[in-house]
């Protein structure tokens, strides 16, 4: 799903600093809308706005409701995280990879509810989905900025595996063809006998050896270049070598 369509809603969040952690952690993984239900009088205390160092800007604009409805109404899907394992719910992995398919196009809000007590059961009918963290029963809660950048986390790393590939026609990554593999080759084997490397009455055992690497490896036209211009300066070298020992 486009990150650009994923809004957070924090309601009621009880503590400034938890907001500003938050606004970090969505800014980490590339979102920007933040809504804000009944927020805390404190959100522009200096050492609450330390915690949002760098995402400033998503604090600074996060829109403010009195409301979860009103916060919630464009959207096409609405996701509220539930502390409680319920049949019914989601994990973050799951929502990550449907949150396109179940929004329809449209965009998706998801709701964290109060840190103490989380979201009221009129609130949970207002949401079409849950999503559950499977945490540990030993420490199941989790802090509002840590279940909020956990959720950031698998949306943006499911919207990072869904960009379109480098398609195989693409210059970059096509294999070369057997006639230009041979070419390099060629310039390779005068560089490899220039230097000794090669005996020049039996080179094609090595060169053999040499073309079935460079075939499994099926290089790029930009890797076969590489080949070719190691190839020249070994050359050149082999040649400066000779000469200087003639001169010797």
């Amino acid at each position: 799903m486009e990150l650009s369509r994923v809004e957070v809603v924090l309601v009621r969040p009880a503590r400034a600093a938890n907001v500003a952690a938050a606004c970090r952690a969505l800014k980490n993984m590339g979102m920007r809308t933040l809504h804000l239900v009944a927020p805390p009088p404190s959100l522009l205390d200096h050492e609450a706005r330390a915690l949002a160092y760098g995402a400033w800007d998503v604090l600074d604009g996060a829109r403010r409701h009195e409301s979860l409805l009103a916060a919630v109404s464009p959207s096409t899907l609405v996701v509220a995280t539930s502390g409680r394992a319920l049949r019914e719910a989601m994990s973050p992995r799951e929502l990550a990879t449907r949150a396109a398919e179940l929004s329809h196009g449209g965009s998706l809000s998801l709701v964290f509810g109060p840190e103490a007590s989380g979201l009221t059961g009129a609130e949970l009918a207002l949401c079409h989905r849950l999503v559950h963290v499977p945490t540990d029963p030993v420490c199941p809660s989790l802090n509002l900025a840590q279940a909020v950048l956990l959720l950031a986390y698998e949306l943006r790393l499911a919207s990072l595996e869904s960009l379109p590939r480098l398609r195989a026609d693409e210059p970059a990554c096509r294999p070369v063809a057997a006639g230009d593999l041979e070419s390099a080759l060629a310039e390779l084997r005068a560089a490899l006998v220039g230097i000794g490397y090669l005996n020049p009455d039996s080179p094609e055992r090595i060169l053999t050896e040499l073309r079935r690497l460079l075939a499994r490896a099926a290089p790029s036209e930009r890797e076969l270049n590489l080949l070719r211009g190691i190839a020249r300066q070994m050359a050149w070298a082999g040649r400066v070598a000779r000469g200087r020992s003639s001169v010797g």
